[in-house]
């Protein structure tokens, strides 16, 4: 990966792979959608921080459980996890890489802009299912998260889009950028080389705002924890995805039946996606990580580069996360602005 004035440190623990394999009930989709009070129950037992043991050992064979865990179990993937992490923090399973780089120069006073509502879907209040236990100890537990009514960009934002914004603000475009003109051909793809200070200034620019990790993975599973943004089940040709041998970005809006449950474009794959979160623990997370602090903010939904020895994991799913200084840049980061939707 290519990455200007920066330091790379790799933290990698080692530990034994056991892939998960599980077989898919073709009648288990329709029993999903019509749980009714079992669904309930399955939330209010199973992704509670507090019953994350017992729903561990419980969701395949408890009859409010199962129904709801094996609604669509996913066929092994790619981006499949080893085998169930255990919440012991003598457990540390293979850690995402720290990348420093020298720090952005200040940012100019952004003058917002009124921008239409048609770029964007509206993700309603409410709960829905966050996290993970089947991965890497930072995604877990699977829990109840929220949040209030929200917009979110359809899709990343764009060379294109980026280019208004760096000519009304005057504003450094990207490095890559030949004599600060988007790359030939590239207009439609997403913006890459920014910073999340950068991401911020253009949102705020835009008279938007970069979403909350919560509003973004809401966003893309919707309210039911899929997997992945179409479903449980991997596709190999539902984004623009390392397995695919990606050689960079596409332009946006290439998969559309990749998209979420919302409707939206490239929220897996194409470029990982900067949110305004700090890289904390999730809630009833007992595992100590060095690694979590205010100085480092996350970022969401993959991209087309293997970043796996970098120590970030491959990055289909949407529970996935990622976590860098906010001055780092390269080509394999972007984002997508959100919005709230009262004043």
């Amino acid at each position: 990966m290519r990455v200007n004035s920066i330091h790379i440190k790799k933290s990698i623990y080692l530990f034994t792979l056991t892939l998960v394999c599980g077989v898919m009930d073709p009648l288990a989709s329709f029993a999903f959608e019509k749980l009714g009070p079992l669904r309930k129950e399955c939330r209010s037992t199973c992704h509670q921080p507090e019953h994350i043991l017992k729903a561990k050992k419980n969701k395949y064979t408890q009859a409010e459980c199962k129904a709801c865990h094996t609604g669509e179990k996913s066929i092994a993937s790619p981006f499949s996890a080893p085998s169930s992490a255990s919440l012991s923090g003598n457990n540390s399973l293979l850690l995402k890489s720290i990348i420093q780089a020298n720090p952005s120069s200040p940012s100019k006073k952004i003058i917002p802009q009124n921008k239409p509502l048609d770029s964007m879907v509206e993700v309603p209040a409410g709960e829905f299912i966050m996290g993970s236990n089947e991965r890497w100890d930072d995604e877990a537990p699977e829990h109840i998260s929220s949040t209030k009514a929200f917009y979110i960009d359809l899709n990343e934002v764009t060379n294109s889009d980026y280019k208004k914004f760096v000519n009304s603000t005057q504003k450094d475009s990207p490095f890559h950028w030949p004599e600060g003109n988007i790359p030939k051909g590239k207009e439609n793809h997403p913006v890459v080389y920014v910073s999340w200070f950068d991401a911020t200034d253009y949102c705020t620019w835009a008279g938007k705002r970069l979403p909350t990790e919560q509003e973004w993975e809401k966003a893309a599973r919707g309210e039911d924890g899929i997997i992945y943004p179409w479903g449980n089940e991997w596709s190999l040709d539902k984004s623009n995805n390392p397995y695919k041998h990606s050689t960079g970005t596409e332009p946006v809006g290439s998969y559309p039946e990749g998209r979420s449950p919302y409707g939206i474009y490239d929220i897996s794959g194409n470029v990982w996606e900067w949110v305004d979160s700090y890289y904390l623990p999730h809630p009833g997370n007992p595992v100590t990580r060095a690694e979590y602090g205010t100085d480092k903010r996350v970022l969401k939904g993959g991209s087309w580069f293997d970043c796996l020895s970098y120590g970030c994991g491959l990055s289909a799913p949407t529970f996935n996360r990622s976590f860098f200084t906010p001055e780092v840049k390269n080509n394999s980061f972007g984002f997508r602005c959100a919005k709230s939707n009262s004043p």
